[in-house]
Order: structure tokens, then C-alpha cells, then sequence
């Protein structure tokens, strides 16, 4: 057998995420369908983790594995991306990797982008690639409530209630937060994250930068470990897979 390593830009505003689902377009059964009709054999797609409905992603990472070896890699990058480029999805790359690659195990860092878009009008070239806020936000607020998520911590109030993951423990290794012109982006940097977690976060911090909550109030919500307690998620067009790293 010969594994394969793709990465895989899409836009995610008309999928129901990267998992394959019951019902509805998923990432991950539009490629593994493309891949299992160019192999002529039936393909299984592993990614690097899953992303939510609405979720964009600019370097998705995922393997598989075929009987026989693809001779020429850039002819078979620019067929896959024939059959998926009008769903908005991209092949960036392809490498031929070891049988001991894995896609979502090898995974030592993965880097979600949140973007948001503070001002009055809203945006016409990026319209669905972030959340538009008028309210303007206090970044240094931001900033402050983000050095206290950093370091391994309880992620619970951060937590979908239809999260399976087993333990709520995470490592939040960094936190950057840019902004330019009113456009914000937020870089969140760990090994692995909660279902939800990034825009749970995302949403708590946009209370703080409001001043709709002290940052005493936001330390109390996130050591509380309750849900209940987080603010509305922000949402998911605003997110974004930007790199995993192994």
C-alpha cells in the first residue's frame, strides 16, 4: 500500500463541515469520492480533525492510502482539483508519505485564524469569511482576557455540550491578536482543541472587548467549568483551519 498525504483549501459556507454526515455535503465524502473514481478503488479520506458547519479551512491535512503508487503527482493534483474546484474546494498539495503518517495522530500543533470585521459597513469581498461587529472592540481588553486562557487548563465552559472528546483538558500554547484597518484576526495555538472551543472563546472574549463583562467576570466564567455560563458562540463564518504541524 501507498500513503498519501493532501492539503486542502475550502471554503465552508456550503458544507455541513469536514466529517462525512448522514445527510448533507460534507469535505471529506466530496474528495474521498473524487479520489476512489481517479484510483479506480475504493478510498478511505482521514483528516486531521473535524471542522464544524461553515468552517473554512487554508491548509486542512488529510491522508490515504491506494494499491498502486501515482506516478505523476502534479497530473493527479491538477485532475482531483478538476472535479472539486467548482465546490469551492482546492488540492493544494499531495506527498507520498510512510505508512506510519497519520494525518489526525502525527499532529503536534494545530492553528486555528478567527477573523473578525469591526466597523460600521459591511464586507463585500470577504462577505462570509468573518464576523461583522459594529460595537467597536477594545483590544487591549482582548488581549488581556486572552493571556489568561493560555497554559494547560479545564476548557469546559468552552465546551459543546455534544463534545465527545474524553477529557476537557487542553493546552493553549499561544494566543495572537492582531488588528488592522478594523479588521481583527485572532490566532489560537494548540495540539488539539474542543468541539466548539475556538468560537466559544472567541465569543466570551468579544463580551470583554464590549465591556459587556469585567475581565474579573470573564476569569470567574471560564473557571466556573459551566457552559451554561459561556457567552453565544461566535459564528462559524468567521473561522478558519489556517495550518496543522507536524
Amino acid at each position: 500500500m501507498h500513503r498519501y498525504q493532501i492539503l486542502i483549501e475550502y471554503v465552508g459556507t456550503n458544507f455541513f463541515g469536514w466529517q462525512i454526515q448522514n445527510k448533507g455535503k460534507s469535505v471529506q465524502k466530496l474528495i474521498q469520492i473524487k479520489l476512489s473514481k481517479l484510483l479506480k478503488e475504493k478510498i478511505l479520506l482521514i483528516g486531521s480533525g473535524r471542522t464544524d458547519s461553515g468552517v473554512h479551512a487554508i491548509e486542512q491535512s488529510a491522508h490515504f492510502e491506494c494499491k498502486k503508487e501515482i506516478q505523476n503527482l502534479d497530473k493527479f493534483l491538477k485532475s482531483v482539483n478538476h472535479f472539486v474546484n467548482d465546490m469551492n474546494v482546492s488540492i493544494i498539495n499531495i506527498k507520498k508519505r510512510n505508512l506510519d503518517f497519520h494525518a489526525r495522530f502525527s499532529a503536534k500543533q494545530r492553528i486555528y485564524k478567527y477573523v473578525i470585521f469591526n466597523r460600521l459597513s459591511k464586507p463585500s469581498i470577504e462577505k462570509g469569511r468573518g464576523w461583522h461587529i459594529i460595537k467597536e472592540l477594545d483590544i487591549s481588553l482582548m488581549k488581556k482576557g486572552a493571556k489568561k486562557l493560555l497554559g494547560t487548563k479545564d476548557f469546559s465552559t468552552f465546551r459543546s455540550s455534544s463534545c465527545n472528546a474524553k477529557s476537557p483538558i487542553r493546552t493553549m500554547e499561544s494566543i495572537k491578536i492582531k488588528s488592522i484597518r478594523g479588521r481583527i484576526e485572532i490566532h489560537f495555538k494548540s495540539q488539539s482543541f474542543l468541539q466548539q472551543q475556538v468560537r466559544s472563546m472567541v465569543g466570551c472574549l468579544k463580551y470583554l472587548a464590549e465591556k459587556k463583562w469585567s475581565l474579573k467576570k470573564f476569569d470567574l466564567i471560564f473557571k466556573s467549568k459551566k457552559r451554561v455560563d459561556c457567552a453565544p458562540p461566535a459564528p462559524a463564518e468567521g473561522l478558519f483551519l489556517e495550518k496543522v504541524i507536524y
